[in-house]
């Protein structure tokens, strides 16, 4: 496994599927930022057309849909349908990420501990999703919320000593000067 954060606003992404793991795929595409993206749900249920608003399509994604994606996450289909649309999107050099059936996955969905812009991913590589739920809590306890306001404290310092020129190898050690003084690792 080969860790990237992808910027949303520079792919095109899309969800096919209609249970509980297609409506978590949705929240988390939401909370990254993606702005817009279609989902797929041939037999949406109230509670899916609900999380997929506008952006429902309720049949599911066809060649056409394919070639235009970048990325696109199958949950909750029939085995025979998670096979076909990943074999057509794949053939299309679109990423897949099915849920829980790791050969028809080119990459696998962390978890994650948000906190403003600071991104905590935990992955085990598909070996123990279970095992990383419980690295995800342990995290999630030890950077509370507190560490939104951290980012953009060291954010804002960052860009005003950029604006004053000073050189890169000083950028770190002030950053961590903040940080010591401040005892946010501590």
């Amino acid at each position: 496994m080969f860790p990237v954060s992808l910027d949303l606003d520079r792919l095109t992404v899309a969800v096919a599927g209609s249970g509980a793991a297609a409506r978590q795929r949705i929240r988390l595409l939401t909370e990254a930022g993606a702005g817009d993206f279609d989902v797929y749900a041939p037999d949406a249920d109230a509670e899916m057309v609900e999380a997929a608003g506008a952006r429902l399509v309720r049949r599911l994604p066809e060649d056409s849909d394919l070639g235009a994606l970048d990325v696109l996450f199958i949950a909750d289909l029939a085995e025979a349908d998670e096979k076909r649309l990943a074999a057509a999107a794949r053939s299309r050099k679109v990423l897949v990420n099915t849920e829980d059936v790791r050969p028809l996955c080119d990459f696998h969905v962390p978890a994650m501990v948000r906190r403003g812009d600071l991104l905590l991913a935990i992955s085990t590589g598909g070996a123990s999703p279970g095992l990383a739920r419980r690295l995800k809590a342990h995290l999630g306890q030890e950077f509370g919320e507190e560490w939104a306001d951290h980012i953009n404290e060291i954010a804002s310092a960052r860009t005003r000593w950029r604006e004053e020129g000073v050189p890169l190898p000083e950028l770190g050690k002030r950053t961590n000067a903040l940080i010591d003084e401040k005892g946010w690792l501590s």
